[in-house]
């Protein structure tokens, strides 16, 4: 990885989740305790790689779902690196017009946000914890955002179970459900406890020991509840790979769906 990304006061030994999400993708802005929790995880979880390419997926049709639907402000939480096509390719490709803001609390990610996609008319990036809603909520760009006349779109997408239940992720994502009009959706993908043992979960969740970010996977009830009740746009709650597309399932269960509120 470029040293340019290097900043200052950043503890490169302790692995990152967004570093080590770029390197299952096949990126180059990681570094090598990155690269080693990456290695651990695959050898716990072989189906890492294809989770993280299923959930880019994932992405890519929502979103494109979503630009069909009408709608065209988009809040993209804990956006991880740039990987194309980000959110804001296919939003604007949908529709000039399009607005989209970016919120990261990573300092590498910031950069890229910065310097990468925070370029064309519309779109925005912020470095924020998503966890504290009011202060994301109450920054100018997102506030524009949940202005009247048009529908938002609140994406989460591999990101919650990074929040821990210390933090009460059901009350973060409610914060932001809330504030949504009718109208507006919410997007989640994350990690499902389906099929696993709690030895394999524990295997899955050690090289998360040292990052800055530990993981917590959750049951399919409580992923659900994320939600909160909203209506479940077709195909519902589903592995990433099968959201819209004839895609494998795989064991990895990472879920995803879209709700709108009535």
């Amino acid at each position: 990885m470029s040293s340019e990304w290097t900043t200052a006061g950043m503890d490169v030994s302790r692995p990152s989740p967004a570093r080590i999400y770029d390197w299952l993708l096949g990126g180059k802005d990681n570094f090598a305790s990155d690269r080693e929790a990456g290695t651990r995880l695959l050898e716990a979880q072989p189906l890492a790689g294809m989770m993280a390419r299923a959930n880019r997926g994932f992405l890519e049709r929502g979103v494109r779902a979503l630009a069909g639907a009408g709608v065209r402000r988009f809040l993209d939480l804990g956006t991880g690196l740039p990987t194309s096509p980000n959110v804001h390719e296919i939003a604007l490709a949908a529709d000039p017009d399009a607005q989209v803001v970016y919120v990261d609390n990573d300092p590498v990610v910031a950069a890229h946000n910065d310097a990468l996609r925070a370029k064309p008319a519309g779109v925005a990036a912020i470095r924020a914890d998503m966890r504290d809603a009011d202060a994301v909520l109450a920054r100018p760009e997102v506030a524009a955002l949940f202005g009247p006349g048009e529908p938002v779109a609140v994406l989460m997408l591999a990101v919650l179970h990074f929040i821990p239940d210390e933090d009460d992720p059901h009350a973060v994502v409610a914060a932001y459900r809330d504030r949504l009009p009718s109208g507006g959706h919410l997007a989640v993908s994350t990690p499902s406890t389906d099929g696993y043992t709690d030895a394999e979960l524990a295997e899955i969740t050690s090289p998360y020991g040292n990052a800055t970010a530990g993981v917590t996977i959750r049951t399919r009830e409580a992923i659900e509840a994320f939600f909160g009740g909203w209506p479940l746009l077709p195909p519902g709650l589903v592995e990433a790979s099968r959201w819209r597309t004839g895609g494998p399932e795989l064991r990895g269960k990472m879920l995803a769906g879209i709700a709108r509120k009535p």
